[in-house]
């Protein structure tokens, strides 16, 4: 049985992996430890819990070493994989191994056919509300992940509903990451696209970010390929009950429908009117906590228990 869940970025602020590990340390009565700490020696069967591209060379080098000497003794769930060496060498020696998303479990199961897939639930820490505002657009997400040629459709579908709106931006950072320059452009390409109707917030604590969600109208997460099972951002908005504007690929949880429970971009001629919205909010509700909540992650994570 795990005993504990090893991550390498150990802050919940500002790492998202870090945020999930510490929710599921909770959920699962487990300390969360760091890969590479001495602490990690003193456990029998650690959860690796991580991504290899956040990992410094030399981390990564200590991580081969440590797993060289820990072969079938640890369980891994993997966020993302490039295929590189090492990530090669966790996925043959690991005992299990888990993934997040149905893309990676298509991509690893020719070198695992016992590969679990799963997903990530939402990772808001501390949900609470305050007042409600005007008609709103809210997206967040990470600085360097913004998807502008998205919110180009967007802003057309706003126009077209005849009412007044307004975009709200807020961001997080990776450790040792900043609001590059990168950022700063896209942003500004983001002010042109909505005609100055586009407010930055900053980077914003789990409470404020729950009471956007639960208050904006739309919320709008775009991303490279397509949402994936294991994206928290759309998982915690689904959550709260927001109408998720996103785009959708053969990789996206099959349980989303367009219109039903989440609005697809490039599907999309116009958008729904505030009832709408809600009954979709309240439809991506229902399936996050009936198939993509804490409690269905954990149920598969524990051992079947047999009488």
């Amino acid at each position: 049985m795990i005993d504990c869940i090893a991550g390498y970025h150990l802050n919940p602020w500002t790492c998202g992996i870090a945020k999930f590990n510490t929710i599921l340390a909770r959920y699962l009565t487990l300390p969360v430890v760091g890969i590479g700490s001495p602490e990690l020696d003193g456990f029998r069967r650690p959860l690796l819990s991580l991504k290899m591209s956040e990992f410094t060379a030399d981390d990564a080098d200590a991580l081969a070493a440590w797993v060289a000497g820990h072969e079938r003794g640890f369980e891994l769930f993997l966020h993302a994989y490039d295929g590189t060496p090492i990530e090669q060498r966790l996925l043959a020696a690991a005992d299990r191994v888990y993934c997040g998303n149905q893309e990676l479990s298509h991509q690893l199961a020719p070198a695992r056919p016992d590969i679990v897939e799963l997903f990530c639930p939402g990772t808001l820490l501390n949900p609470q509300r305050f007042q409600k505002a005007e008609l709103s657009v809210f997206t967040f997400g990470m600085a360097h992940k913004i998807r502008v040629e998205h919110y180009r459709k967007l802003r057309q579908l706003l126009d077209a509903t005849g009412q007044s709106y307004a975009v709200y931006v807020s961001t997080a950072l990776h450790e040792n990451t900043n609001f590059d320059g990168s950022f700063v452009v896209r942003f500004e390409e983001l002010q042109a696209i909505f005609n100055g109707q586009v407010y930055f917030m900053g980077y914003l604590s789990d409470t404020a970010v729950f009471n956007h969600l639960v208050d904006c109208t739309y919320l709008a997460a775009f991303f490279e390929k397509g949402l994936r099972a294991n994206n928290t951002t759309v998982n915690a908005a689904m959550e709260c009950g927001a109408a998720v504007i996103t785009n959708l690929d053969e990789y996206s949880p099959a349980g989303l429908v367009h219109m039903k429970n989440v609005i697809d971009i490039n599907r999309c001629d116009r958008l729904p009117d505030p009832e709408q919205a809600l009954r979709i909010g309240r439809s991506a509700r229902d399936i996050a906590h009936a198939e993509y909540g804490w409690d269905q992650l954990v149920s598969q994570l524990r051992p079947v228990v047999r009488t």
